[in-house]
């Protein structure tokens, strides 16, 4: 894949590692330091979820036409500095939660307008036909930093603190910073017909994915699933560790064991596709990923339910390690060079203001209903998510599709 790409995944693994040691980190600083109770920590995570894909949404367009790889280095560096900010003021007793919240504003926008200009810059830098391996490496890395990265986050916070696992996270955007100027080398710069930017230019991402027979469907595929298994990750913990009362180490078993079936989904990608070809993976895959969700509403205490957890989510996040880099590839091979960043910008956007809308709805259900209720409903509903896969065309692979 050569030097360019080592670099490039170098600097993903190092972020991707600094993500997962913090996972949870701005819930467990508003709890253990600032004492904040149930409603402030859910409105930090959907309220600056929600915020910063809405702060993203020029910045898909302000990307598309600019150099990627300085746009990729600048937005590590604007999470470190927002990051650092927070063990900053924490240290001088200056940390409240509306700082934490709009550090979160500041790193989901940052989020998207990354990933934005790295899928563009990727599709620049590798051949067609290694698109897939690429994703393949990509997915098994994120995979690999879930399973190491909470235990040691969390192991971390005890030895020394609730802000010890942000100062990592903070390093580790810089050292990827570090990493993509390394690749070094030229890179044009984008240019576009009729000057700046126009405000049409802020919905041409939404308008080239609903005009498309074949990403139409994965939009809205992706974006649902998505929302459904985030919405459903809180009201799990609130059955698993309230009404159920399995400890806090059983509950972190039962989704860090099962993330082991993502490395071997990811690794089963790229043979799987040379096999039985690209759409009917990516079809099998989609289908299967949605038959397992339902099976948590019927968990129980005990041994018996915790192995119920754990096979569960593991046949799911199997089947989404398959999916996933099948599926970033199609989409990047069916997306023209100069609406790359626009349309994963508002891919992005959307699935985020999906997840905090769905993690609320999902909420007053199971406040209504109680949580296995609400649990049941969403497996239902994922059960229909396979119809909108794309179905009846077939591509071959490393063939560029306009």
């Amino acid at each position: 894949m050569g030097r360019k790409f080592g670099w490039l995944w170098a600097a993903y693994g190092v972020s991707t590692l600094g993500t997962w040691l913090a996972f949870d980190a701005f819930a467990l600083i508003a709890i253990l330091a600032l004492h904040a109770g149930p409603t402030e920590v859910a409105v930090l995570a959907a309220v600056g979820l929600a915020v910063g894909a809405v702060v993203a949404v020029p910045l898909g367009p302000w990307v598309e036409f600019r150099r990627k790889r300085p746009v990729m280095v600048a937005m590590d560096l604007v999470r470190f500095v927002a990051l650092m900010s927070v063990p900053a003021a924490y240290a001088l007793g200056l940390l409240g939660f509306a700082q934490l919240l709009v550090v979160s504003v500041v790193v989901g926008a940052a989020d998207i307008a990354f990933g934005a200009a790295s899928g563009a810059y990727l599709k620049a830098l590798v051949r067609p036909a290694d698109l897939l391996v690429a994703n393949g490496r990509f997915e098994t890395t994120t995979w690999t930093a879930s399973v190491l990265g909470p235990p040691l986050g969390t192991a971390a916070i005890g030895l020394f603190g609730p802000v010890l696992t942000v100062v990592a996270n903070a390093v580790s955007y810089l050292l990827s910073a570090v990493g993509i100027a390394a690749i070094g080398g030229s890179e044009p710069r984008p240019r576009r017909a009729g000057g700046g930017l126009r405000l049409r230019d802020l919905f041409e991402g939404w308008r080239y994915v609903l005009s498309h027979p074949a990403l139409r469907p994965l939009f809205f595929n992706t974006v649902l699933v998505g929302g459904l298994i985030m919405a459903t990750l809180p009201l799990l913990a609130v059955l698993m560790l309230g009404e159920l009362g399995f400890a806090p180490w059983q509950y972190g078993l039962a989704f860090g064991l099962p993330c082991v079936g993502g490395i071997v989904g990811a690794r089963l990608a790229r043979p799987l596709v040379a096999r039985f070809g690209r759409r009917r993976v990516m079809v099998v895959s989609g289908v299967l990923r949605a038959c397992w969700s339902l099976g948590l509403a019927f968990v129980r205490p005990g041994v018996a339910g915790l192995v119920l957890v754990v096979v569960v989510e593991f046949g799911l996040i199997t089947c989404m390690g398959v999916f996933n880099p099948v599926f970033a590839t199609y989409r990047l091979e069916r997306l023209p060079v100069d609406r790359v960043a626009r349309t994963l910008s508002a891919w992005s956007v959307t699935s985020k203001l999906t997840i905090a809308a769905m993690t609320g709805v999902w909420g007053v259900l199971a406040g209504l209903a109680g949580p296995r209720v609400a649990i049941a409903v969403a497996g239902v509903l994922m059960l229909g998510t396979p119809f909108l896969l794309p179905r009846g065309e077939r591509v071959r692979v490393g063939v560029p599709v306009a």
